[in-house]
């Protein structure tokens, strides 16, 4: 990558061993992050009230990602949004995870049979991520785009996979802010524990437009040989064609996915 850094964004040790070029890296790594499946396309501007940084210092940090094409301008308007150089960056680690190679002819037969998107999606810590989807054939179809971060404490993947977590854990990532929730108080977070521990019994997960009104997701894990969680199989589909019956149809053919994907990646689920 060409270096943009000015004299005063050189690398300098400080008193407890960090170095300025670690500030200017993680800088460059929030403005990558700000754009979002939402809103791909953002200006200067938008960026840099979103970072916290100077316009000026985001428009260099753009103009490098622009030469080794990691972000584009839209022709018309002159905003950025992410560049095919991505691909090239994230492609050997897509290629290299088995879950979604495995995954990925368990998704097709899951979406032939629903009518509905699949995809499948994993954890960082805070986040669920979608490293592969197969679309609906449906005109009107909710879709989860690859790289897509969800972090509310509703979403139905989100709900997989801290139904996994400790309590405790579950409780710091909510009080925190890093999963979001509205309206949290106690009671509501307590509440949230008692929906995980039901969501871990039943082997499923829901959210009857608790997020976005007009759209249901399910979620149902994926364990490895460990019978740890290392993926979800996510369903996203309109509300308007989801009635409390296609629900459990839904939920339950997500389930059997995600178990044929446990099988084929020789995992078990763990004893109840």
């Amino acid at each position: 990558m060409v270096d943009t850094m000015t004299s005063e964004e050189t690398p300098e040790t400080s008193t407890n061993g960090d170095t300025k070029g670690t500030s200017v890296i993680v800088n460059a790594i929030a403005v990558l992050r700000s754009f979002t499946a939402d809103e791909p396309l953002l200006g200067v501007t938008e960026i840099a009230n979103r970072v916290g940084l100077h316009k000026s210092t985001v428009s260099r940090i753009l103009a490098t990602f622009e030469q080794e094409h990691l972000v584009e301008r839209d022709p018309e308007t002159r905003r950025f949004r992410l560049g095919l150089g991505l691909i090239a960056v994230a492609g050997p680690l897509l290629a290299e995870l088995e879950e979604r190679r495995v995954a990925y002819p368990v998704l097709r037969e899951l979406t032939e049979q629903t009518g509905e998107t699949s995809a499948l999606m994993v954890w960082n810590g805070s986040e669920s991520m979608c490293v592969e989807q197969i679309a609906s054939h449906h005109q009107i179809k909710h879709t989860t785009p690859l790289g897509a971060r969800y972090k509310d404490a509703l979403s139905a993947s989100v709900q997989v996979f801290l139904a996994a977590e400790p309590a405790e854990r579950v409780r710091v990532l909510l009080r925190s802010g890093e999963i979001t929730h509205p309206g949290l108080d106690e009671t509501s977070l307590e509440a949230y524990l008692i929906r995980l521990g039901d969501v871990a019994r039943r082997g499923w997960a829901t959210n009857y437009g608790e997020s976005s009104l007009d759209e249901v997701g399910l979620a149902a894990p994926v364990f490895d040989h460990r019978g740890d969680i290392v993926a979800a199989v996510l369903i996203p589909a309109p509300r308007f064609r989801v009635s409390p019956d296609t629900l459990q149809r839904l939920g339950e053919s997500c389930k059997a996915a995600a178990d044929r994907v446990t099988a084929r990646l020789g995992g078990a689920a763990p004893a109840p």
